[in-house]
């Protein structure tokens, strides 16, 4: 590749931020690099809790525009892509000793049906007494309530995937492995150098998107003149891969030790159990699933189900970057922050934070926010048209 080759956009990251870009800005006519270090979805992409869900618990902190962006979106998904997008009965069991009681849970799932706009999929039901035993081993002792309601599953790394799939049918380029080093923006110019294969090649750009992640301050401190950082902090949450199954579908339960929300969900003929929220402070590569971890998520699913024999198959951890605060990880917006270089005419755009449910909302954002930076293109697609699968 010679120093003459352009881009409209140039996008460093190929998680589910970066390629939901790609897949935006190709389809509406935008030549597209998108540059990857390790392969797809290698971070946090692959290691969230597989759930395509509008958030119910982020009603309780006002996030009301955040939880109807998902639910619509969640539909979407389950529209354009349903071998890869599923949904799942949820059940919320409410004990004596459960912090939220009935009436507030039901108000939550009202409040929730509503802004899913009260569709076939957004209902709730509460479960006969005389069903109970049949909820997987769930424990009785205490419990005065279940309801059920519903969300969607999916394979997070393989819809990332589907997605670079779908961009690169519109003619995105992915260069992977390859890393971005340097880029220097120059008026109008992204000056961009990264390196493949041992050699280094160099491009120019008229917009370069950091789509990094939990690396996203370390990619923006290569670019010249340095952007404008977002105060964010990096938090861990690991999962466990338990042996067993559950049939009836997911759980949604509130850790007894700090009230938090805690999901049990059936993974590939196994239980994915998390997620915890630890401030992480070392590099990014570095994350790895503690003991404390464990013992947290171990003893919030011995709580719920006593009688389950239970062996670890698998543990994993991913990093969300979300705003520097005072205030505990599990009360943090997750609303998604671009960063812009200039307020009018950016040129570098950082997408701090973002749920993988939202991700293609945000490309659209992120395209809207360019919009007086790049150069008028025809538009090859309609994404809402566009079915999503693996080739």
């Amino acid at each position: 590749m010679s120093s003459d080759c352009h881009y409209d956009i140039v996008i460093v990251g190929g998680g589910i931020q970066g390629v939901a870009v790609a897949q935006a800005a190709a389809a509406r006519g935008y030549s597209v690099l998108l540059l990857e270090k390790t392969a797809l979805a290698a971070g946090t992409s692959s290691r969230s809790s597989k759930l395509i869900h509008g958030g119910l618990r982020y009603l309780e902190s006002g996030q009301f525009g955040l939880v109807r962006e998902s639910l619509k979106e969640r539909a979407e998904l389950l529209r354009l892509a349903p071998s890869l997008v599923k949904l799942q009965p949820f059940y919320i069991p409410v004990y004596q000793q459960t912090s939220r009681d009935t009436l507030t849970i039901r108000a939550g799932l009202s409040l929730y049906a509503l802004l899913a706009g009260l569709g076939k999929d957004a209902g709730f039901r509460s479960i006969p007494r005389n069903t109970w035993e049949e909820l997987d081993g769930l424990s009785t002792r205490g419990l005065k309530h279940v309801f059920q309601y519903w969300d969607a599953q999916t394979d997070d790394q393989a819809l990332t995937q589907a997605i670079m799939h779908s961009a690169a049918s519109l003619g995105a380029e992915l260069r992977c492995p390859a890393e971005f080093t340097s880029a220097k923006i120059s008026g109008e110019i992204c000056e961009i150098e990264f390196a493949e294969n041992n050699q280094v090649y160099q491009c120019t750009a008229s917009a370069l998107i950091n789509a990094a992640g939990p690396w996203i301050n370390q990619v923006a401190e290569r670019i010249s003149p340095l952007p404008p950082i977002y105060p964010v902090e990096l938090v861990q949450g690991t999962h466990l891969v338990l042996n067993g199954q559950l049939s009836r579908g997911c759980y949604y339960l509130e850790s007894p030790q700090d009230q938090r929300a805690i999901f049990a969900l059936p993974w590939k003929q196994h239980i994915l159990l998390g997620t915890t929220e630890t401030i992480f402070k070392d590099a990014p590569e570095k994350t790895s699933p503690s003991i404390a971890e464990e013992v947290y998520l171990l003893g919030c699913f011995r709580y719920y189900f006593p009688d389950h024999y239970i062996t670890i198959r698998e543990r994993f951890a991913g990093l969300r970057v979300l705003p520097a605060s005072g205030n505990t990880p599990f009360g943090r917006s997750r609303e998604t922050h671009l960063q812009c270089d200039h307020p009018k005419y950016p040129r570098v755009v950082g997408i701090y934070g973002g749920k993988l449910t939202v991700s293609r909302v945000t490309a659209q954002k992120v395209l809207h926010t360019l919009r007086l930076s790049l150069p008028v293109r025809i538009p090859k697609a309609d994404i809402a048209q566009l079915p999503l699968k693996l080739p």
